[in-house]
């Protein structure tokens, strides 16, 4: 999905939410040959209506950008006018076209008029029902979902790999089933939004269906991709989705200016990988994808999103490929800045699987393990390894007494009748879970004060 017009949802000079990075991935897309690839169509989007965004956003949030949009005066009941969110003239029409983008690829895919669709411009998942947050007016990605769900999709599974937790499309769909949201994201007591716990699992009956990793400031190549290997896959594959729908905001490469993780180009093209071969094994292929946050504008940005695009096309671009010296004096003359001269970092993004076992000693395996602790039994999938833990320690007790748990919930205790076996296996199973989450907020709140030292600084960093 492209328009030039997408370009025109810019907060201003100075915001660090700069319409020029998608200006320099599609440039650069181009320049590759990704956007000529027989399998490539450039749609053209058409504004999502009142009606379409109003699905996920109150009336009067909708009418208070549109006259925003207008005045250019701050309504900050709504969000609107603060330093993340300034109010721009044309806000209301800007905001509906990247609405209307990600619904359009959403329509494409369920149609099946395409395989994959991607919106660079798309990925606003901050956005709340009644207000803006984090450079998002209106909320595309929840947007496409509950047309998806409309349209007859049974289940949706929502990956968002921006540096921020995914909080908008989250709260969105916080108590329902059919959508099931995995956020990998930098721990919230160092980041914006504050939120994103692994805690965060949903309620009602969408309990178990929101999925958060929140990953220690510092986490690189090998242990994002460990974490994205030990929490979505399985659960992926679990829940069988019909649509895959992911958002691929680059903040969390090593050069964003606001976050703090280590990430390459590489670890995050080996992401999209994932992604895609997924959709293929899970949902017959259906993938919308989008961009999202990211704010190394030339270096980083449309490096990343160039990837998405060609490994959607079914055309990657070798990492190793040049950079076109038409690109690189483009990128030089719209910024200053000298552009990288190869599609890659020069990472080989290798991980070791989680399946190969864990070290509770490591930040990056406790954080996997939390979320693991918090919604893997929702599904009936052990969060343990059975290599994890030593004999006669705590926690291999608790881990032995799950296993247990979860085997006599399948098949019923020997001995007993039917009746006796389900009143045994359901008060074991209350007490187990009660355990299991009392042990994991003590071990968490204990990790937390440990790694991060930082719980006062959750609002550092503005952004997507």
């Amino acid at each position: 999905m492209w328009d030039e017009a997408l370009t025109r949802y810019d907060f201003g000079p100075g915001h660090p939410f700069d319409p020029v990075r998608i200006r320099l991935t599609m440039e650069l897309a181009a320049e590759l040959g990704v956007l000529a690839s027989p399998s490539v169509s450039l749609v053209s989007p058409s504004p999502a209506t009142d009606g379409a965004i109003g699905c996920v956003h109150d009336e009067d949030y909708i009418e208070a950008v549109r006259r925003a949009g207008r005045t250019l005066a701050p309504d900050l009941r709504y969000g609107l006018g603060t330093a993340d969110d300034p109010v721009f003239e044309g806000m209301h029409e800007a905001a509906a076209l990247v609405v209307g983008a990600t619904m359009g690829a959403a329509q494409s895919v369920w149609s099946g008029d395409a395989l994959h669709a991607v919106n660079i411009a798309g990925g606003h998942h901050h956005a709340m029902r009644r207000a803006a947050s984090g450079f998002c007016i209106y909320n595309d990605l929840a947007a496409a979902i509950t047309w998806l769900l409309a349209n007859g999709a049974e289940r949706v599974a929502y990956v968002d790999l921006d540096v921020h937790h995914g909080d908008g499309v989250q709260a969105a769909f916080y108590d329902d089933p059919r959508v099931l949201t995995i956020s990998l994201h930098e721990h919230p007591a160092t980041l914006f939004p504050g939120t994103g716990f692994p805690g965060e699992t949903g309620t009602g009956a969408g309990e178990g269906y929101a999925v958060n990793v929140a990953l220690p400031a510092g986490t690189g190549d090998a242990g994002w991709l460990r974490a994205l290997d030990a929490v979505a896959l399985p659960l992926l594959r679990d829940f069988k989705p019909t649509v895959l729908v992911s958002q691929h905001g680059c903040d969390s490469h090593r050069l964003d200016p606001l976050a703090n993780l280590e990430l390459t180009i590489d670890a995050q093209r080996s992401a999209q990988v994932i992604l895609h071969d997924l959709a293929h094994e899970l949902c017959d292929g259906r993938w919308v994808a989008t961009g999202g946050g990211g704010y190394a504008l030339v270096q980083v940005v449309p490096r990343i999103w160039t990837h998405l695009l060609a490994i959607a096309a079914g055309a990657p671009v070798d990492p190793e490929m040049a950079t076109p010296a038409r690109w690189r004096e483009l990128a030089r003359s719209v910024t200053g800045e000298t552009a990288p001269l190869t599609m890659t970092d020069g990472s080989d993004a290798r991980y070791v699987s989680f399946s190969a076992g864990a070290d509770p000693s490591d930040p990056v395996d406790r954080a996997i393990m939390r979320t693991r602790s918090a919604v893997f039994p929702a599904h009936g999938l052990l969060p343990q390894l059975s290599s994890q833990r030593a004999p006669g320690c705590p926690q291999h007790a608790r881990d032995v007494l799950l296993s247990g748990f979860l085997r006599e919930s399948a098949g019923g205790r020997k001995g007993l009748g039917s009746a006796s076996a389900a009143r045994v296996s359901t008060l074991r199973r209350l007490w187990v879970l009660a355990l299991f989450r009392t042990r994991l907020t003590l071990g968490y709140v204990r990790d937390w004060c440990a790694e991060s030292g930082q719980a006062c600084s959750a609002s550092r960093g503005r952004g997507q």
